[in-house]
Parts: structure tokens; C-alpha cells; sequence
């Protein structure tokens, strides 16, 4: 049975990746297939090219999700909805695997693009019935370019669009983890800017909508590399190290216990508050999130040669 999560109904799952499809999704095909109902014979041919894209955009999103588990990081949903899909992909903190993580996606569309230009010649062999040639001479073309602009849009240098993100990565292995956010995050903000400013020419509604959740995960992405860049003038504690992303905790309560609020630093106190008692198996990483032992710190910081 389909189950419901943050407004979502769960279709099924691949791989150990659950895809959940958004309710709002279901509003916006109706309303876009009514909207090209004049294009085929039939409406059934008008669904087929919305299924289409349906299926191209999963595609892409799976791309994210095994690319992310190919080096190592953690990717087990993805949720459809009307502005495209997302992958919930938690890669390895490192440039590398996050821009492979990042590419893998548009590069599904780049593979789709031969193989649907090809189907789309197709349509104009006498192999297709007399009856079945003009929507078909109509759909294959249409799907064709829907992915093909799905593909440049995707790898517009625009945080947080798959170019954006590319770019972020690849700044990465020059000005580190938080300026390569920031610098994309800025470049972001003034291409949605942009973008609003189209909408508004045209009037058209829907590319504002898309161009405001551009903005607004530009800034949260310009706040979440501030925090970073604060993160990385802190002191940090010799003795330990991450084992996912190597890097020395700070000195300093900046965790909170989950059950009487206080703050503490459970690299002093062997990951136990000293207020409540409480033990903590683990213990979060606050530059890369992933969750380790204490012991593992320990064992990781002897493990990392230096130099």
C-alpha cells in the first residue's frame, strides 16, 4: 500500500531507494496536459508525453542516488514533484565525490539524447501504421526535446541546479569546502535574480515560481557557507579526528544534549552530559554531519599520517 510522508505517497522502490511522488504533482499534470490537449488526436497520447517526462526526470534522479552510493555516501529517496525531482544524496565531504555524485545526473540525459534522437528519425520511416504516424510523429520529437532542455537548464551554472552544483564542486579542490559554496551561492543568487527579471518580461508565472526556489536555496546555501567558514576559525582538539571527512572537533560545548537542553563538549565528558548522565553512542560531526563514536575519533587520529 502507498504510504504518505511530508505530503508524498510512496510508488515503490529500487535499489533500496524509495521514490515518493509529491501530491502537488497530480495538480500540475492535469493542468499541463489540458493545456497541450489541441497537440494529438487524443488525450491519451498528450498523457504519454507527460509520462514521459515523468520518467526522464526519474531517471536523472536515480543517476544522483547509485552516483552517490558509488563512492560511498548515503542516497535511499527520491521525491518527485511539480518543479522536477529530488534525490536525497549525502555524498563523502569531499570535492571529488560530491561533483561525480552532482554529474552522474544530467549525464543520464546525456546518453538519453542519441538514443531519443534516434527514436525520433524513426518517425519518419513507413514502418509506423498510417493511423499511428502522426502522433507518433509528434511525441518522439517532443520527448526528444524535452529531455534536451531539460539537459541545458540542468547544467546552467546556477546553484542549486546541477551546474551550479558542478561548479561549486570544482572550486572546491581550489578555494576549499566553504568559499566554493559561497562563490556559487552568490553566482546563484544573481542568475535567480535574472531569472525573476525574465519572469516578470514575460509574465510568466511558472518561471517564477521556479526562479524564487532558485533564490531561496542560493540563500540558504550563502548562510549554510558562512556557518561553515565561523566553523573553520574555531580551535580545534588534537586526539581526534572525523573518520568520514578528517577533521579535528572543536574545543568548545557546542553540542546540545537531546534530553535536559545543556550544552557540552563530549570529547571532555566520553560523550556522556555531565547534567542529565545521558550517553551518547555516538557523536556528530559538526563540519561534515556524519555520526561516530568517540572511540572512532580516537582510532581515526591515529590512523591519518601527517606530514
Amino acid at each position: 500500500m502507498p504510504t504518505r510522508r511530508d505530503g508524498s505517497i510512496r510508488l515503490f522502490a529500487f535499489a533500496g531507494i524509495d521514490v515518493f511522488l509529491h501530491w502537488s504533482w497530480f495538480l500540475v499534470a492535469v493542468y499541463e496536459i489540458q493545456s497541450r490537449s489541441g497537440q494529438y488526436s487524443s488525450i491519451l497520447w498528450n498523457i504519454l508525453e507527460y509520462l514521459a517526462l515523468f520518467l526522464i526526470v526519474l531517471l536523472h534522479e536515480f543517476g544522483h542516488a547509485l552516483a552517490c552510493r558509488q563512492v560511498g555516501g548515503n542516497a535511499n529517496r527520491i521525491v518527485l514533484w511539480p518543479l522536477g525531482g529530488v534525490a536525497y544524496v549525502d555524498p563523502p565531504p569531499r570535492p571529488g565525490a560530491t561533483l561525480w555524485s552532482i554529474a552522474a545526473g544530467p549525464l543520464v540525459n546525456v546518453v538519453l539524447v542519441p538514443t531519443l534522437g534516434f527514436l525520433a528519425v524513426l518517425t519518419h520511416s513507413p514502418l509506423w501504421t498510417a493511423a499511428g504516424r502522426p502522433n507518433v510523429y509528434e511525441l518522439l520529437p517532443s520527448v526528444f526535446w524535452i529531455n534536451l532542455g531539460l539537459l541545458i537548464f540542468n547544467i546552467l551554472p546556477i546553484y542549486p541546479l546541477d551546474g551550479g552544483q558542478i561548479l561549486r564542486s570544482l572550486l572546491w579542490f581550489v578555494l576549499g569546502r566553504a568559499r566554493s559554496l559561497m562563490a556559487a551561492a552568490i553566482l546563484g543568487l544573481l542568475g535567480a535574480v535574472a531569472f525573476i527579471g525574465l519572469a516578470v518580461w514575460r509574465q510568466d508565472l511558472w518561471l517564477g515560481a521556479i526562479a524564487l526556489y532558485m533564490a531561496m536555496n542560493c540563500w540558504s546555501g550563502f548562510k549554510h557557507a558562512q556557518a561553515l567558514l565561523r566553523m573553520a576559525k574555531l580551535s580545534r582538539r588534537a586526539g581526534f579526528t572525523c573518520p568520514t571527512c578528517n577533521s579535528a572537533p572543536p574545543v568548545g560545548t557546542y553540542w546540545k544534549c537531546a534530553q535536559c537542553g545543556q550544552a557540552f563538549d563530549p570529547f571532555e565528558t566520553g560523550a556522556s552530559c555531565p547534567y542529565c548522565r545521558t550517553q551518547y553512542p555516538t557523536t556528530q560531526c559538526l563540519d561534515c554531519g556524519r555520526q561516530h563514536a568517540v572511540h572512532e575519533w580516537a582510532s581515526a587520529s591515529i590512523a591519518v599520517p601527517h606530514f
